[in-house]
C-alpha cells in the first residue's frame, strides 16, 4: 500500500475503507470519464478524508490498477490452471475469459474507451507472465528467451483479438470466437507438436 502510513491490510477496518474507495471509484466509472474523476469525487463518496484516500492509494491511477488487477485475477487468472500445459483448452479457455472481462468492464464503465489504453498494458503485462509461468515449467535456460518472446506474442494476440471483439460489438460469442482462432493461433505459433 502506498500513502503516509501503511495501514494493516488484515485490520476489518482497513478492509471496510479500502472496499469504500473501490465501490466509490467504481461508481464514479460508471457516471463518468475516468480522467474527469477527481480524488476529491472518490472521497467524498466514500466518506472519506484524503489522508484517508492516500494512506490506500498513491492516485487514482493505482487505484485503477488495483481495480483491473483484482478483476483480472477473477475473469481470467482464476479461470485458467496455470500449472496446466500450454493447449488449445488452455488458450480457448484465455480467450474466452478475456472476452468476459471486457464485456463485464465496457458494462462497469461509461467511457471504456478513455481507459483502454491503460486496460492494454495491464491485462497485456498480466496475461504475458501467466503463458511465460505456463510455458517455461520444464524449460532450460537457453529456452528461456525463445519462450519469453513467444509469450509476448501470444499475449498482446489474444489480447488485441478479444479487444476487437469488444469493440466491434462482441458479433460472437466468446466461446465461437475461441474455436474459430484458436486452431489459427496454435498452428501460427507452432505451440502444438
Amino acid at each position: 500500500m502506498s500513502g503516509v502510513f501503511s495501514p494493516n491490510p488484515n485490520d476489518p477496518r482497513v478492509i471496510r475503507t479500502r472496499q469504500l474507495i473501490v465501490n466509490a471509484f467504481l461508481t464514479h466509472l460508471n457516471n463518468k470519464d475516468f480522467y474527469s474523476i477527481t480524488i476529491r469525487d472518490i472521497t467524498e463518496k466514500a466518506t472519506i478524508n484524503r489522508a484517508t484516500f492516500y494512506a490506500h492509494f498513491a492516485d487514482k491511477y493505482e487505484l485503477l490498477e488495483s481495480v483491473l488487477s483484482f478483476a483480472f485475477e477473477q475473469y481470467v487468472l482464476n479461470k485458467v490452471n496455470a500449472q496446466a500445459s500450454l493447449t488449445e483448452e488452455t488458450v480457448k479457455q484465455l480467450i474466452i475469459s478475456l472476452c468476459n472481462y471486457h464485456d463485464s468492464s465496457n458494462q462497469c464503465i461509461k467511457k471504456y474507451e478513455s481507459v483502454a489504453p491503460i486496460f492494454e498494458e495491464n491485462i497485456k503485462t498480466q496475461l504475458e507472465q501467466l503463458i511465460l509461468q505456463i510455458i517455461t515449467r520444464d524449460a532450460d535456460q537457453a529456452e528461456l528467451k525463445t519462450l519469453a518472446d513467444a509469450a509476448t506474442m501470444l499475449s498482446w494476440s489474444i489480447y488485441g483479438l478479444t479487444y476487437r471483439w469488444n469493440l466491434e460489438g462482441r458479433q460472437e460469442s466468446p466461446a465461437e470466437l475461441a474455436e474459430r482462432v484458436v486452431p489459427f493461433i496454435m498452428g501460427g505459433a507452432g505451440l502444438l507438436n
